[in-house]
């Protein structure tokens, strides 16, 4: 991640950031996330970005978004350059980035899931690509016995050996336990933190998977707050987006932070299917979630099994939606597009009484389907983004583009690795 703030960046930073230097917070009345998104509307509305409000026509665009912010407010807000560029300096030294939503490099899942509710800015330290892999999030109680706490260590290596990357909250626990396995395996992990982004950044303990480049540390909020429990709270939405699926390994009964995030998402969001720890006992908070509709884990002890689990083969009831702009057209004259899983379902049942007929196994149906889709790409395609378009996990995505390397129908490229079709390639020559 480019550590260079962009000029719209700067601008939100100062409208919605606290910038604590050296321990001491603001004073400024910062923009809550309704007035931010009331304020780039108008600017948007007028085809301007947050960066104007810093550039020549300032005072126009202050007396503008009036309606939304007093004009004195939003001066002293817009004031605080001086402010801004220490705590740049801070974080710097501490490798920790800043993106906006206005930023290309913002998680797409969170703008794409969250819309507004997605935080205007995100501060983090590690590999920011990892934050968009999806994967499995592992949540729980902060107070656990060992017996889970081995239990979710267990989770997190079965992820790494599926290549499925752990996302949590970071919190001691259950939160610290799945991470820990995963990377004790050599996997991936993403910790969503509601507070000491700072202090986790230089932690001994992260010190080397974020150097390797196989843990993100992420914050909606500034890198040296403390623990709020509204912060806490708040930030649970932001740990299920970035997953494919989640497994709520221990709770309380409609009381904590766990619970609260479960529910959430369950009754508002559903983003992702949530599971339920089924092995060993699972208590009154477990089973309260399954009567609001969360599933038992399928406890798989394999990695096949476990990214059946995670995949959307693994369940039905969540559907993701792509937005148009992270689709691609596999052909331009046909105008195909695959965007989430009715897509694909559609695609393959045209080719069913064929398939029967032949007797072909489901799996290598599908494979064949994907195969005719990925063959007719127009262009060279990460494993991320052919995983999102076609609404499967990464893990299946290059599971699928390494045996079609192989097999001669595409080509795999380097620096980044992306992969094209050989067909459309060499149509392109001629």
């Amino acid at each position: 991640m480019n550590s260079t703030l962009s000029p719209n960046t700067q601008a939100i930073l100062l409208l919605v950031a606290p910038l604590i230097a050296r321990g001491r917070e603001t004073s400024a009345e910062l923009l809550s996330l309704g007035e931010y998104n009331r304020l780039a509307r108008i600017l948007r509305d007028n085809q301007r970005q947050p960066a104007d409000l810093l550039g020549p026509y300032s005072r126009e665009l202050v007396k503008m978004c009036r309606a939304v912010v007093a004009g004195p407010r939003l001066e002293a807000l817009l004031r605080r350059g001086f402010l801004l560029s220490q705590v740049v300096e801070q974080w710097g030294a501490r490798a920790i980035w800043v993106v906006s939503r206005a930023d290309s490099g913002y998680p797409r899942r969170l703008k794409t899931r969250l819309k507004e509710d997605a935080p205007p800015i995100i501060y983090g330290c590690g590999e920011s690509e990892v934050l968009d892999s999806g994967g499995l999030a592992i949540v729980g109680s902060r107070h656990t016995d060992e017996v889970l706490i081995q239990y979710t260590e267990q989770v997190g290596r079965l992820a790494a050996q599926t290549r499925c990357t752990v996302v949590s909250g970071g919190a001691r626990g259950i939160d610290q336990a799945g991470m820990r396995g995963a990377l004790e395996a050599d996997g991936k992990a993403v910790g969503v933190l509601a507070d000491s982004l700072e202090r986790a950044a230089l932690s001994r303990d992260h010190r080397e998977a974020l150097m390797d480049g196989r843990l993100v540390l992420i914050s909606p909020y500034d890198p040296a707050a403390g623990f709020n429990v509204g912060h806490a709270m708040q930030r649970n939405k932001l740990i299920y987006a970035l997953a494919d699926a989640a497994l709520v390994v221990s709770s309380d009964f409609q009381n904590g932070g766990t619970w609260a995030g479960a529910v959430e998402q369950l009754e508002k969001f559903r983003f992702v299917p949530v599971y339920v720890r089924s092995a060993g006992e699972s208590g009154k908070g477990l089973e309260g979630l399954v009567r609001l509709g969360a599933e038992r884990w399928p406890e798989p002890d394999a990695p096949e099994a476990f990214g059946q689990a995670v995949s959307a083969e693994g369940h039905g009831r969540v559907a993701r939606t792509v937005p148009e702009q992270e689709r691609f057209s596999f052909s331009a004259s046909e105008g195909a597009h695959i965007a989430d899983e009715a897509d694909v379902d559609k695609a393959i049942a045209s080719d069913a009484s064929a398939a029967e007929s032949a007797a072909v196994a489901p799996a290598e149906e599908l494979f064949t389907k994907v195969k005719e889709l990925l063959e007719r790409m127009d262009q060279a395609r990460t494993d991320a983004e052919v995983a999102k378009s076609l609404a499967i996990t990464r893990t299946q995505a290059k599971s699928w583009l390494e045996r079609l390397v192989k097999e001669g129908v595409l080509q795999k490229l380097s620096k980044p690795i992306r992969y094209r079709s050989v067909k459309t390639a060499n149509a392109e020559r001629l």
